[in-house]
């Protein structure tokens, strides 16, 4: 039974807009990129994982995601994660995947071993499997079994409502705690977080790259 992981992209050198307190335009860009190229080699290097599928509506973005070895899906219409999301899980339905598992862009602690773990506990049918942010309001990872379980409702609060629909659907809901995923890159005090967790974090986010 085939697992697919589905990354939504937003365009990179538009990303992280939040971060401009204190990242130019263009260190925003490479910190996007550089989370971006964690996520999917982490995914990569997960043998429990059939393929990575990447939506955007950036070309880079996807250029990337085929130099690593990912399919991709060009995003089209009125940007909106929900329904992005929803055409990419009818994509992997359509390629006979048992299984999805949603992961954003933004993970920069992300690790082969969070994936593997949340696929496991993933692996009887009929499962959901979330892990939420450091605020718990969140969705940082998202698996499902079978894709297309439940409607998204990713935004504001998306966390509960993620396991509020998978328990009227009648589903198992697991929750994987990690500190390593609770981690995304919105706002400075994240960022502040993730060097002192990576002191050795790539140039993309070192000191000097601050405005």
């Amino acid at each position: 039974m085939s697992i697919w992981v589905i990354i939504p992209v937003k365009p990179l050198n538009r990303a992280k807009s939040r971060l401009e307190s204190v990242l130019t335009p263009d260190a925003r860009a490479r910190l996007s990129e550089f989370m971006f190229r964690r996520v999917l080699a982490a995914v990569k290097s997960t043998k429990q994982i059939a393929g990575a599928l990447v939506i955007s509506r950036d070309q880079h973005a996807l250029a990337i995601a085929r130099e690593l070895g990912a399919h991709t899906l060009q995003e089209s219409g009125n940007p909106e994660l929900n329904t992005a999301l929803t055409r990419a899980t009818q994509v992997v339905i359509g390629w006979k995947g048992s299984a999805v598992l949603i992961l954003p862009a933004d993970l920069p602690l992300v690790t082969a071993e969070d994936v593997a773990a949340i696929s496991e506990l993933g692996m009887f049918d009929n499962t959901m499997v979330i892990a939420t942010d450091g605020a718990g309001d969140g969705t940082n990872a998202l698996f499902t079994r079978p894709a297309g379980l439940i409607e998204y409702a990713y935004g504001p609060g998306s966390f509960s409502r993620h396991i509020a629909r998978a328990e009227a659907a009648g589903a198992r809901v697991k929750v994987y705690e990690s500190e390593r995923l609770a981690l995304d890159i919105d706002v400075p005090a994240d960022l502040e977080a993730y060097r002192i967790l990576a002191p050795e974090v790539d140039q993309a986010t070192a000191p000097d790259n601050v405005s």
